[in-house]
């Protein structure tokens, strides 16, 4: 899992977007390649957020790269894009586009969209950094983990005690023939011993 790029997009209606502030990492390619993948994550970036209608949603898949888009719309006009591979949960992807727009919005006046150059929000890099793990940034993935090494657990515990349960079965079992043999054997010493009585 994987997160490529980060953006908050200023997309007005029926016009041309433009990448208010945004953060990569682009480690994985080769240096050589890097500039030409920061065009397309740009250029895809830009697209997605002028196609999602205002206040929608909605996931893009291209080649090995699965784009999310929140188009929030608003007074601010603004839309926030993350560039993942296509292993990156939806759920966490959708939390931190919502976090970056709160954020970005309590935080950048928006009289400086119209200079995208002097906006200065260094928080796109914490966010960018902190989600590349989703298990580690999304509470509820986090517990959802926790929950399932613990129903791991307690599936072997219920294992174990049927497995326990089934030897007890057993003991049962021979008790319960034990005990016929012992009725048997204490009615054939008696007979054995009345017939024999010795004064």
């Amino acid at each position: 899992m994987k997160v490529f790029s980060l953006a908050v997009v200023l997309a007005p209606p029926n016009k041309s977007s433009t990448i208010l502030c945004s953060a990569s990492d682009l480690s994985s390619f080769s240096f050589y390649q890097r500039g030409s993948v920061a065009e397309f994550m740009s250029f895809f970036t830009k697209t997605i957020a002028e196609r999602t209608p205002q206040g929608q949603r909605q996931s893009v898949q291209e080649n090995s790269y699965t784009a999310h888009v929140y188009n929030r719309g608003g007074a601010e006009q603004l839309a926030a894009v993350i560039i993942t591979d296509q292993e990156y949960p939806v759920r966490p992807a959708f939390s931190l586009l919502t976090k970056l727009l709160d954020d970005f919005i309590a935080k950048v006046p928006q009289s400086s969209y119209s200079t995208p150059a002097a906006i200065s929000f260094p928080e796109i890099n914490t966010y960018l950094q902190k989600y590349q793990d989703p298990r580690q940034a999304d509470a509820i993935m986090k517990v959802q983990q926790e929950l399932d090494e613990t129903k791991i657990i307690l599936h072997k515990t219920i294992e174990s005690v049927l497995q326990r349960g089934e030897k007890i079965n057993d003991l049962v079992d021979r008790s319960t023939a034990l005990s016929a043999q012992s009725k048997m054997f204490y009615k054939t010493a008696k007979k054995q011993n009345s017939c024999c009585v010795i004064m």
